[in-house]
């Protein structure tokens, strides 16, 4: 064995820890209209190393990471319509685009599931808006709700088994949970005001939601065990769109002021509202960074959506892209 090749293999375990670790960092998929159309591009969390992953002629948004980091679906709008999009699933350096089904509601909630399985979706595609699911080779499409009323903004719990949604099938917009095959609908809420924007805690037992029951838009929480119902914001700003932190310590949300679209974070422990952003251009899409200690979000300061960062407690804003840009996505790894 030559000395040049007794180094290598000792530099081996090294590099491929080296490499490891840096496949391990979380990553930003975003989309960007920065080469003439919108399409899917990749970022590291510090903004360098931006990578177009889609080539095509079709508007590509929307982008969502698997699980495992392995794979990243999104939306592309079929050409001369403007309101239909496809959900297409790629690998995450943009190699194997399938497309996985047509007729899905433009900017409607997607995801997958927690066991990377399946892709929960609403759709219009059987006359109304209903709930669906898909595997990500495309097999396996399961309608979940039969119901002549909208049914909508649809999350899976944390371990998989139920999916909690929003649905005017009782008279105006209330909170339902089912097993995740559709089976077993239990209605949550009941109040004559529009219930919405479910989210589930960390751990499964907690539904933060927005409602107007109040007289305006704010945020709840719905203890499962009990149905105990809890306020959690009561400002004169509209409240919606909670997005817990990963810890479920803290929830982000949309905060609406007249035509302003602000990003807040309420600490639940204490319900201290911070406010990250006070720009008076659109602040929104947010999403919380794997650690819980920062934001990507889209911010419309300087005359054109971009995406930032910023720490949970307002502080680092860093500006991510130049040039349009929308629909950031962490990666969980």
């Amino acid at each position: 064995m030559t000395a040049s090749l007794r180094i290598a293999l000792a530099l081996l375990p090294l590099l491929t820890l080296g490499g490891a670790r840096d496949r391990a960092e979380p990553r930003i998929a975003f989309a960007s209209q920065r080469d003439g159309n919108w399409e899917i591009y990749v970022m590291a969390a510090d903004g360098s190393r931006q990578t177009r992953l889609t080539h095509r002629v079709e508007q590509d948004r929307f982008p969502a990471w698997s699980p495992d980091g392995s794979r990243i679906f999104f939306g592309s709008q079929r050409l001369g319509q403007a309101s239909l999009w496809e959900l297409w699933v790629m690998d995450a350096d943009g190699g194997r685009p399938i497309r996985l089904t047509a007729g899905i509601v433009a900017k409607s909630p997607r995801s997958w599931s927690p066991d990377g399985e399946r892709i929960l979706f609403e759709s219009e595609r059987d006359g109304d808006q209903e709930i669906y699911t898909i595997r990500p080779d495309g097999s396996g499409l399961t309608r979940l709700t039969y119901d002549s009323a909208a049914d909508q903004s649809p999350v899976w719990s944390p371990d998989g088994s139920q999916v909690a949604f929003a649905s005017s099938r009782d008279g105006n917009l209330e909170l339902y949970v089912m097993q995740a095959d559709g089976s077993r609908p239990i209605r949550l809420t009941d109040h004559p005001a529009a219930d919405d924007n479910p989210a589930w805690s960390p751990d499964g037992r907690l539904l933060a939601f927005a409602s107007s029951r109040d007289g305006h838009r704010q945020l709840y929480l719905l203890r499962l065990a009990d149905r105990r119902l809890t306020r959690l914001t009561a400002d004169s700003s509209r409240d919606q769109e909670p997005l817990w932190s990963p810890d479920g310590t803290r929830l982000a949300f949309q905060a609406v002021r007249g035509e302003n679209y602000d990003i807040e974070v309420l600490e639940l422990a204490t319900h201290t509202r911070t406010r990250l952003t006070s720009d008076l251009e659109f602040d929104g899409q947010f999403g919380w960074a794997p650690d819980g200690a920062r934001l990507a979000f889209i911010s419309a300061r300087g005359g054109t959506e971009a995406v930032f960062l910023i720490d949970a407690d307002g502080g680092g804003l860093t500006r991510l892209t130049s040039g349009a840009a929308l629909n950031p996505s962490w990666s969980r790894r």
